[in-house]
Formats: structure tokens, sequence, C-alpha cells
């Protein structure tokens, strides 16, 4: 996790500084080089044809020019320098080829120029690329300086409209990067304060009748192995970024299944070996759910009972009901304790809520939490479904 982590950060500053991978350079010059050896060679090779030396001249500076592109990345303002100055000297050669035509290397400099630099330095270089329209006059009338600026400006408009691209990119790999680590961190909270509830009653419960009844004392301890091994295979789960198959962990064996209401069964007798009293309902078929939608109704439950073992005061039962409406699911989780009282019991259970109102959010739903007027604590969410028809 901090491996890929760090990579993606460094890719962030890695393009915030206008670098852009080996790869993308090297197309962006053949795309960059092709386009100035089609659009400007030709017209050299015309304008130059009835006087071979500056043909040759003319030729070389547009060779020169093309070279000096392999550079654009990395140096934009130095080989926006020499293809400025190389544009204007086949220029001058040949005034034949309009300034637009032998300035278009300059041109492709600045549109990269604007789109990996600071927009204060791809404005100083608009306004130098500026300075030569005086020297369109002669050449195109009063139409040579206004296309020659239209050119320039359309290049470095290209640019930022690029420019502005990556970072709306880059600030969507960031907001994802802070969800997935709000989803692993609330994941986390979940199997692990879930897990260590269950197995602090149950070593408390096997330390009072270890003495007198050492078989209940072991069930205890086994129960404890089950729930960290049950707490450990959730955790890899959730850490797995990639795996070898679908269906198989490293070591090839059978991954444990994720969060689902499949296993609320499983997760209900978690609660029951700590001697809770749980009844667990269903109504409607609860299948073919979303698994963003399955997965939430998981962890609100278990989030739910996690805070009924810690936080509810004298409760000894508690009951879980899933309703399938069709168009939404229903979940209730009501327990007969009472909410205990003081700052050290409220951050927990607070924290818990926190992370239930967050899940029922991301998937458009609503979580109503709260004492019952008659005694105990309800826990009672809503999530709208939409199933693939």
């Amino acid at each position: 996790m901090d491996a890929s982590t760090g990579q993606q950060n460094d890719a962030f500053a890695g393009e915030a500084r206008g670098e852009l991978s080996p790869r993308t350079a090297r197309a962006l010059w053949c795309g960059s080089a092709g386009l100035v050896i089609a659009a400007l060679g030709i017209p050299v090779t015309v304008a130059g044809a009835e006087d071979g030396r500056r043909l040759i001249v003319a030729t070389a500076l547009v060779l020169v020019q093309t070279g000096a592109l392999r550079w654009q990345t990395r140096a934009p303002v130095p080989v926006l320098v020499a293809n400025t100055a190389t544009g204007i000297a086949v220029w001058a050669l040949l005034p034949a080829v309009t300034l637009t035509g032998a300035l278009l290397a300059a041109q492709v400099t600045l549109c990269v120029l604007s789109a990996t630099r600071a927009r204060r330095v791809s404005l100083w270089a608009l306004a130098a690329m500026c300075l030569p329209v005086p020297l369109a006059f002669g050449a195109g009338g009063s139409a040579g300086p206004a296309v020659y600026v239209l050119a320039v400006v359309l290049a470095w408009t290209l640019g930022q409209w690029r420019k502005a691209q990556q970072e709306r990119m880059r600030a969507e790999m960031r907001r994802a990067v802070v969800e997935e680590r709000a989803r692993i961190a609330r994941d986390v909270h979940d199997v692990v304060a879930h897990t260590l509830s269950v197995m602090v009653i149950q070593a408390g419960a096997a330390d009072d009748v270890f003495s007198q009844r050492p078989d209940q004392a072991r069930q205890a301890l086994r129960d404890i192995e089950v729930a960290a091994r049950s707490a450990l295979g959730e955790l890899r789960l959730t850490f797995r970024a990639f795996g070898p198959e679908a269906g198989e962990d490293a070591t090839g064996e059978p991954r444990t299944p994720g969060p689902s209401l499949t296993r609320l069964d499983e997760l209900a007798d978690t609660v029951r070996a700590t001697g809770m009293t749980v009844h667990v309902y269903h109504e409607g078929a609860a299948d073919g759910l979303p698994a963003a939608v399955d997965r939430t109704a998981y962890r609100i439950i278990q989030e739910a009972l996690t805070n009924t073992l810690r936080h509810a005061v004298g409760a000894d039962e508690v009951s879980v009901r899933v309703r399938d409406e069709g168009h939404c699911l229903e979940i209730t989780v009501v327990d007969n304790g009472r909410t205990a009282q003081g700052p050290s019991a409220g951050a927990g259970a607070g924290r818990g809520l926190v992370g239930m109102k967050e899940r029922t959010r991301l998937v458009g739903g609503s979580l109503h939490a709260g004492p019952r007027p008659g005694g105990g604590f309800e826990v009672a969410a809503r999530l709208p479904v939409e199933r693939a028809s």
C-alpha cells in the first residue's frame, strides 16, 4: 500500500513539474516532427526549387527544428528560442514561405510549454512570440499579422486547455485515492473493532470459568481463535490489491469471502458466542443486490452489533431485521440495553456512527441512530437498490 501510494505521489509530482513519461515524450516528438516536416518541408522545397543553395540551407534549418523538438518537453524555453530563430531564418531565406508557416515548430513548442509550465512562463513566451508580428506586414499585407497572431494564440490556448484537462484528471485521481484510503480505514475499523470486542468478552468469560468449567473456557478460547482467523482473512482481503487468481490467495488457498449479507448468520454467531442473544429476521429475497449495497448493509449491521457489545450497558438481546422492498433495502438493529454515559463511552460509539452514516451516504441512503423511547438503542438504515434488469 505504501509503495503504490508513493508511486502515485511521485507521478503527481512529475506531472506537476511538466515531466512526461519517455513513451509519451517520444510519441509527442514523432508527431510534432512529422507535422513540421509535412507542413513546412513541402513549402520550403517548392519555394527553394529555383535556388539550390538556399534550399539546402533552409532544409537544414527545418531539420534542426525537428531535431530540437526532441527536447521540447524537457527544456521548452530553449527549444522555443532555437525554433523561433531558425524559423525566422527560413522565412528570411525563402520569403515565399509565410512567417506563420516558417514558425510552425515554434508554435508547436509554445503549445507544449503552455501545457507543461507555469502560466506566468507561458504568458511571457506568448508575448515573445508576438514580437515578430511587424515582420509579417511586409510579407502578407494586413492579413499576414492577423493570421500569425491567431496561430500563436491558438497554439497557446490549446496548451492551456490540455493543462486544465491534466489538472482535472490529477484532481480526480487524488480524490479517488483519498476515497479509497477512507474506505480501507472504515473496513479496518469495522473488522478490528468488532473482532476485538468479541474477543475481549470471550476472554473475560473464559477467565471467569477457567477453574470451575474448563470445557467452557476451552470453547471460549476456540471461539477467540476462530474470530481472530476470520478477522485476519478479512484484513488480507481488504489489503490485497492484486492476486494470482480471483478465487485464491498467493498461497493457493481459497480466499476468505468478502463482507456480504450471505454471511449475516456467521456474523450473528460470533456475537452469540459472547452470550448475547441475537435474533435475525429476513423479509424479502435480498438477493441480486449491487455489491456496494450488499457490502454496506453488512458493515452497518456489523458496526451496530459491535456498538451493542461495547456500549449498551446491560444488553443481553439484540434483533437484526433485513427487509428487501425491491427498490430499497431496510436494515434495523435494536438492542435492549442502556446507552453508556460518559466521555469514554461516547468516543468510540461516535466514530462508529460517523462511519455508518458515511457508508450510507456513499450509496445514496439514509441512516438514523439513537436511543428508543422505551429503552434500548436502534440503528435504522434505508439503502436504495438499483438492480440490473
